[in-house]
């Protein structure tokens, strides 16, 4: 069985996308949740005793240790079928999609770290953070237009949909404005069985990390705290 690594279900947005890839397709795993430490290289010692990188997710199979997100999907994706869509335009788009989000969208990043359990009102959207939710909106437009939803390349969630499950917590954290087709689809996202499982344990989790809730308040002014501890 696999052994999935990840941080705070709360801020990790790469720990989000394996876990909801396997959760979603029934894909047995024993989870590990290893926190965020106050100093950032007591963080990388603690995830080094698992990862080479010292970073998360970590997928651990027997003897085979897979890091890095997409790696790992691309893993699961060798032995469990659904990962990707069977149609062979639909998995290139799914694929596409997934490798610009992985390697892409800097500014909605930075600038909307992911905190499930809060909602923020942005200051402003600057001209970086603007171009990244239209290429979004696009993105997103076309794959729902192409492959007619109401996931991202067609009927069935797939990997691609998990890498754009942070996007939707980030869009419920801070507003973001979206036309009704994304709005919609970050919606969809956001009711997935799995998201709603990993929402509730985030807004449960006994974990504060300082760095990140400074990060996300940087942008913004607080406008409701969910979470319980």
């Amino acid at each position: 069985m696999f052994t999935l690594y990840i941080a705070n279900k709360n801020y990790s947005s790469w720990s989000l996308r394996p876990w909801l890839t396997l959760t979603q397709l029934g894909v047995a795993f024993d989870e590990v949740v290893v926190p965020f430490r106050a100093d950032p290289r007591d963080t990388q010692a603690a995830f080094s005793a698992f990862s080479p990188t010292g970073k998360v997710p970590c997928l651990v199979d027997g003897s085979t240790v897979v890091w890095d997100s997409l790696a790992i999907t691309e893993y699961v994706a060798e032995k469990h079928p659904g990962v990707w869509p069977a149609e062979m335009r639909a998995r290139a788009f799914a694929r596409c999609a997934a490798a610009e989000m992985h390697s892409g969208f800097g500014a909605l990043r930075s600038q909307c770290s992911m905190s499930c359990g809060v909602r923020v009102r942005l200051d402003s959207i600057d001209e970086a953070l603007r171009a990244d939710l239209e290429r979004l909106q696009a993105l997103w437009s076309e794959g729902l237009a192409r492959f007619g939803g109401p996931f991202l390349a067609g009927g069935a969630f797939s990997a691609a949909d998990a890498f754009f499950a942070p996007v939707a917590f980030r869009v419920q954290t801070y507003g973001l404005p979206l036309g009704d087709p994304a709005r919609g689809y970050a919606e969809r996202l956001l009711e997935l069985p799995g998201m709603r499982t990993w929402y509730a344990a985030a807004l449960a989790e006994p974990w504060r990390d300082d760095a990140h809730d400074r990060e996300v308040l940087a942008r913004g002014t607080l406008i409701a705290d969910l979470r319980r501890a």
